[in-house]
């Protein structure tokens, strides 16, 4: 004979038969708005399942009745944005890379453009805000070692930097005046102390006077009688505070010694004309790109 269920005295509803601590719990049915909502719920889901992809196969899923796609709605979105910019996008191809940034509309585009290529292409190195860091040059400020134009800094994108796959690659070789025995080790560190003097830092006296001279024996012809550099060499300024292996008299002396020369590889190949055009009138805007000596 089954179990008769206890009555609650207060409300006249049965109970479960669950107690916690004398709480007994009542069997009250589910509200009927409840009910009907959980069972729409499962239509709807039922209905959904047949209409759209659901259900995970082997090497796929169901498509669905309707064959709806994510990834084929994506496809269409960006087909038609594609589409809008068409015109865009062949007249940055056509069009000379200054005269993109000259054109006002053509240079907002290009911007934009630029700026989301080098969010994928040129962060790793120049960092997120083209900062750069030690080895990768800030691309915002107005120290350019082969030139601020926008055309010089579409060539360097375009062909890269000592990159061995380009012909026209852009290409400067610093000596290793100690790796080689061109300068001992007191000449070179009289040589960084000049260096530091030039860029206006505390320096040694004496041995920056040393310095001067063999300064102008064995870099002056590449670097400026007064540190300012040589674009048409790829040699850097040094009469700045500027430096992209560090400024310390042992890190100058060091970059003597035996160079770091880095490399940056041509893109035009990778991500094509039209691209590399954008991401150099993005460059150029960043606030540290100069006006061409025609312009």
């Amino acid at each position: 004979m089954a179990d008769e269920k206890e009555i609650d005295a207060a409300t006249g509803v049965e109970t479960t038969g669950h107690e916690w601590d004398g709480i007994r719990e009542l069997d009250n049915p589910m509200p009927r708005w409840w009910l009907w909502t959980f069972y729409a719920t499962i239509a709807f889901a039922a209905v959904y399942t047949v209409l759209y992809p659901a259900w995970p196969l082997v090497n796929g899923a169901t498509t669905g009745l309707l064959g709806w796609s994510s990834r084929a709605d994506l496809r269409t979105e960006i087909s038609a944005v594609d589409m809008l910019n068409v015109d865009r996008e062949t007249a940055i191809q056509t069009t000379e890379v200054s005269k993109i940034a000259a054109s006002p509309e053509l240079r907002q585009y290009a911007v934009a453009a630029g700026r989301a290529a080098f969010k994928v292409n040129c962060v790793q190195c120049h960092g997120s805000g083209a900062q750069g860091g030690p080895g990768y040059p800030n691309l915002n400020d107005d120290a350019w070692i082969w030139g601020g134009t926008v055309d010089d800094i579409y060539l360097s994108i375009q062909h890269g930097i000592r990159y061995g796959a380009d012909d026209e690659t852009r290409y400067s070789e610093m000596p290793a005046f100690g790796r080689d025995g061109i300068l001992d080790r007191t000449q070179i560190a009289d040589v960084a102390w000049y260096v530091r003097q030039l860029s206006g830092q505390e320096a040694d006296a004496a041995g920056a006077e040393r310095g001067a001279t063999l300064y102008a024996e064995n870099c002056a012809a590449c670097h400026g009688e007064a540190g300012e550099g040589m674009r048409e060499m790829g040699a850097p300024r040094l009469n700045d505070a500027i430096w992209l292996y560090g400024g310390s008299q042992a890190e100058i002396a060091a970059q003597v010694v035996a160079p770091r020369h880095g490399v940056m590889p041509g893109w035009e190949d990778r991500l094509g004309e039209g691209t590399v055009k954008e991401l150099a009138v993005y460059v150029h805007s960043l606030g540290g790109g100069e006006q061409a000596a025609t312009q």
